[in-house]
């Protein structure tokens, strides 16, 4: 069975591209082996993922993730099975924050700055579903 988890958390180490990259390499590394696809948005100390995959391989995932040293504010933002993967052609690609049109961020934000834990975990869908359509998203595989 397919699900699809959205969480968002906090890098302990905002503003340094070189932990964010290692979070990048290991969770492309791991995702790749255990069937997982899916999206990491990060910017501002901020990480907003989507992850698709098995239903047991996903939520040991997860479980991985609230206990990883390299995150806080870990908050679950959606779950839900799925009949097929949406983000099936990314191991995990990638979206800065920072680099976003403000225009596309207040489409779906109260400020030109995303922040994804004001919003709903169908907002952030939303939101990476526009990317995905106009190509803002890197890494895929």
């Amino acid at each position: 069975m397919l699900v699809r988890l959205v969480y968002v958390s906090r890098s302990v180490k905002p503003g340094d591209e070189a932990h964010t990259e290692s979070i990048l390499a290991s969770s492309k590394d791991h995702n790749a082996s255990n069937g997982i696809t899916g999206i990491l948005c990060h910017g501002g100390g901020i990480f907003l993922q989507v992850l698709e995959g098995g239903r047991n391989q996903v939520n040991a995932l997860y479980a991985h993730l609230i206990r990883d040293a390299r995150h806080t504010d870990v908050v679950l933002l959606h779950y839900e099975e799925v009949k097929e993967r949406r983000y099936s052609g990314w191991a995990m690609g990638q979206v800065n924050l920072a680099k976003l049109n403000a225009s596309v961020v207040l489409k779906y934000s109260e400020t030109p700055v995303l922040d994804p834990y004001s919003v709903s975990g169908d907002v952030s869908i939303a939101l990476l579903e526009e990317l995905m359509a106009t190509a803002a998203i890197m890494g895929r595989s």
